[in-house]
């Protein structure tokens, strides 16, 4: 699945304007709350709806706040006792951009890459659905200045908020990702926040043994190839299980997804050990929110039962493959949540790779059930 492009590559001054507006905020708001308009407008911009994102962006900022004042600044001699510190959100930025003014964005990532991927369950898997979104636009399209900058942001982001998941058991069995990711046990109490829920894990029944089920990958290339598998296989529950939780289980995709386009950028010795953090990532969330019983497919390939690989709403079955998907990211746009957005423009991704109708259901069931924005 080759997502470092899409059909509409960022270079016009729309997606730079709306990031150097984004830089003024606070990557939360609420106390608790994901900033997604980085993400969002990238999308938007990608997909050729840059028109529409000043607008769009009109309306969310009114929910930000004010980036938090700094802290104690983060240095090569204390970012080990920094790391996981919300608190020291404004300072991990900081230290990012520096560190990106001083060296390529590329060797700053590559560094940085397996020290944070251990947290990669932080701000419910936000931080590194932000850093898949910089690097695709800074890996075919420029290195602007507020691309880079977007860069320190999500990196900041995502050590000031990591949140390691434990011992999860790295693949070790025959599954495919469709098979490994429906055989994934729910955790005992699905209420609460996503911290609560994830710190169920270590006392889930089955919870090792579903981990390990995925096969192991062979080597940099089939990692890359099985992380693509997770993630639609996410994607394709998603069009199966959204209704139980259709903003969270959103994430067992996009986080995988933010992975894997992040991968072409990083060495490949690299590639396994975020195939192993991803698949736990996807994991994690499915256990966290998936309905305790779900409409399993009886082949487990993630074909949704019932006509949920029917065309959806407003999709002949004459439509192109390019018509169904332009279609399904018009509804998103004209939706106007963030979640709507990031989920259909992964399900396009897995579209366009695998052909997979359960991946244009996907993108139906979030328009669908997630709130429009008004």
């Amino acid at each position: 699945m080759d997502t470092t492009s899409g059909p509409t590559h960022p270079t016009s001054g729309t997606l730079d304007e709306a990031l150097e507006r984004l830089h003024t905020r606070g990557p939360e708001f609420h106390g608790y709350l994901s900033n997604h308009g980085p993400m969002a407008v990238e999308a938007l911009v990608r997909h050729g709806r840059a028109d529409s994102v000043h607008r769009w962006l009109d309306r969310y900022e009114t929910t930000l706040e004010d980036r938090p004042p700094a802290d104690t600044a983060v240095t090569e001699a204390n970012w080990r006792e920094a790391l996981g510190d919300p608190r020291r959100v404004t300072d991990w930025t900081a230290y990012m951009s520096r560190q990106l003014a001083d060296r390529p964005w590329r060797d700053v990532l590559a560094e940085w890459w397996p020290r944070l991927l251990p947290g990669i369950a932080g701000a419910a898997t936000h931080p590194v659905i932000r850093v898949g979104h910089a690097v695709r636009t800074l890996s075919p399209d420029g290195e602007e200045e507020p691309r880079v900058a977007e860069l320190a942001h999500a990196l900041g982001y995502w050590a000031a908020r990591h949140l390691p998941l434990g011992d999860v058991a790295a693949p070790a069995g025959r599954n495919t990702p469709d098979a490994a990711l429906w055989d994934v046990p729910p955790v005992p109490e699905q209420e609460g926040g996503i911290r609560q829920r994830l710190a169920q894990l270590a006392r889930t029944p089955g919870w090792p043994a579903a981990t390990a089920a995925l096969r192991p990958a062979a080597g940099p290339a089939d990692a890359r190839a099985l992380l693509a598998g997770v993630v639609a296989a996410a994607t394709a529950r998603y069009a199966v299980d959204a209704a139980a939780e259709p903003v969270m289980l959103v994430h067992a995709a996009t986080a995988p997804n933010a992975v894997l386009r992040t991968l072409p950028a990083l060495p490949e010795h690299l590639w396994v050990p975020s195939l192993h953090a991803a698949w736990a990532a996807s994991a994690a969330v499915t256990a966290a929110y998936a309905p305790r019983h779900p409409a399993r497919p009886q082949d487990a390939t993630g074909a949704a039962p019932g006509g949920a690989t029917d065309a959806p709403d407003g999709a002949s079955g004459t439509d192109t493959p390019g018509d169904a998907s332009a279609d399904a990211f018009e509804r998103a746009a004209a939706h106007g949540d963030a979640h709507a957005i990031k989920l259909t423009d992964t399900a396009l991704d897995v579209a366009a790779a695998t052909g997979r109708p359960e991946a244009l259901r996907a993108a139906h069931q979030a328009v669908t059930l997630i709130p429009p924005k008004d």
